[in-house]
C-alpha cells in the first residue's frame, strides 16, 4: 500500500490534525503517500443554531465513517471526544497517539474565571461547559455560540461575548496557546472525555492499514480514553450530557479516574484508581455505577436534563 486516504473535517483544527498525523505515519513508513480527503459533516453545514437532537448523532463524524465504510477514504482521524460511543460494525480505532493537554481554558480580556465581573457574558454552546460554568459562577450569562476556534476567538476579541471557553488542546495544535487567559482546573470544569485525544479510524478487515497506523498508538493515551469512555457508556450519556471525566495513568499503570455529573441539583462528583488487566472498562463501570447510585438513577438514559444518549463506545482494535 503506497497511498492512503485520509479522510477529514474541512476545518483549520482538523486539517492541522489529520496533517499531523500524515506527517507520523511518512515518518514511521518511508516512502508512504498520504492524501487528504475533505469531507464536511452535519456540525460543519450547521452552523447558526445550537446541535440537538432533531440533528441526528455523531454530528462531527457520521459522514467521514460512511465514506469509510464504503470505501472511498481508507482511514479516519477524529477528535476523538466526537466520536459516537458505539461504532458502526465493521470499524475500528486502530490507534490513539498521545493525547494533548486535555483540559479547558479561559480567553477573555479580564482574564481567569474569577476575574469575570458580574454578570459578564460567556460564549459555549456545551452543556457540559455550561452546566460546570453555572455552578462555579452562577451570576454569568452564559450564551450559545459554535463556529471553529478563530470564529469564537474573535467573538471574544471583537467583544460580542466577555469570554469564550475553548479546549487547551485545539488551541495548542493551532499554535494558539498564547491565546488562552487561564486553563480551567479540573476541580471546576472536567473535560470531555477523550477531550485532546486524536482517534484513528480504519476499517476491521484491513489488517494492512491497522498495523501501518498502530506506529503512533500511545498506551496511557489507550487507558485513560477507554475509562472515560467506558464511564459514559454505564453513564448511558450522550454528547448533550453535562458529564466530565478525566482519567490520568502513572508510570506503573495504575489508571486513575475522576469524572462528574452535573444535575439540576448540583455536581456530583467520583474518582477511583484501579490497575492491572481489564482496569480501564472496569473502572469505567466502576466510577459511572457510584454516580447513578448518587443520583438515584439507573442511567442517564431518558434523563430530561442529560439530553439524548449516545451509543456505546468500541475501542477495540
Amino acid at each position: 500500500m503506497k497511498t492512503v486516504r485520509l479522510g477529514t473535517r474541512g476545518s483549520r483544527l482538523a486539517l492541522t490534525q489529520s496533517g499531523w498525523v500524515a506527517d507520523q505515519l511518512r515518518a514511521h513508513h518511508p516512502g508512504l503517500e498520504v492524501e487528504l480527503v475533505e469531507i464536511r459533516t452535519a456540525g460543519d453545514i450547521i452552523q447558526d443554531v445550537p446541535l440537538g437532537p432533531e440533528h441526528g448523532q455523531a454530528f462531527f463524524t457520521k459522514e467521514i465513517e460512511d465514506a469509510l465504510l464504503d470505501g472511498r477514504i481508507d482511514l479516519a482521524v477524529h477528535s476523538c471526544k466526537d466520536l459516537a460511543t458505539t461504532m458502526h460494525a465493521g470499524l475500528t480505532l486502530s490507534a490513539l497517539p498521545e493525547r494533548e493537554d486535555p483540559r479547558d481554558v479561559l480567553v477573555s480580556r479580564y482574564g481567569g474565571l474569577d476575574a469575570l465581573p458580574e454578570g459578564a457574558s460567556v460564549g459555549t454552546s456545551s452543556p457540559r461547559r455550561k452546566g460546570f460554568l453555572r455552578v462555579a459562577r452562577p451570576d454569568l450569562d452564559i450564551r450559545d455560540q459554535r463556529g471553529n476556534v478563530p470564529t469564537r476567538l474573535g467573538a471574544a476579541d471583537e467583544g460580542r461575548v466577555d469570554a469564550v471557553v475553548l479546549a487547551a488542546s485545539g488551541l495548542a495544535r493551532l499554535g494558539l496557546s498564547d491565546r488562552a487567559t487561564a486553563v480551567l482546573d479540573p476541580s471546576v470544569m472536567l473535560p470531555a472525555a477523550a477531550q485532546g485525544a486524536l482517534a484513528l479510524q480504519v476499517r476491521t478487515d484491513d489488517r494492512r492499514l491497522r498495523d501501518l497506523t498502530r506506529a503512533i498508538d500511545h498506551g496511557p493515551t489507550r487507558l485513560a480514553v477507554e475509562a472515560e469512555r467506558a464511564c459514559l457508556r454505564r453513564l448511558e450519556a450522550g454528547c448533550q450530557a453535562p458529564v466530565g471525566a478525566l482519567a490520568t495513568v502513572d508510570a506503573s499503570g495504575t489508571v486513575r479516574l475522576a469524572a462528574a455529573v452535573v444535575s439540576p441539583d448540583g455536581v456530583v462528583r467520583e474518582q477511583r484508581g484501579a490497575s492491572g488487566e481489564g482496569s480501564p472498562e472496569t473502572l469505567g463501570k466502576a466510577v459511572a455505577e457510584a454516580l447513578l447510585e448518587r443520583l438515584g438513577l439507573a442511567s442517564l438514559r431518558g434523563v430530561a436534563w442529560a439530553g439524548p444518549p449516545q451509543r456505546a463506545l468500541d475501542t477495540g482494535a
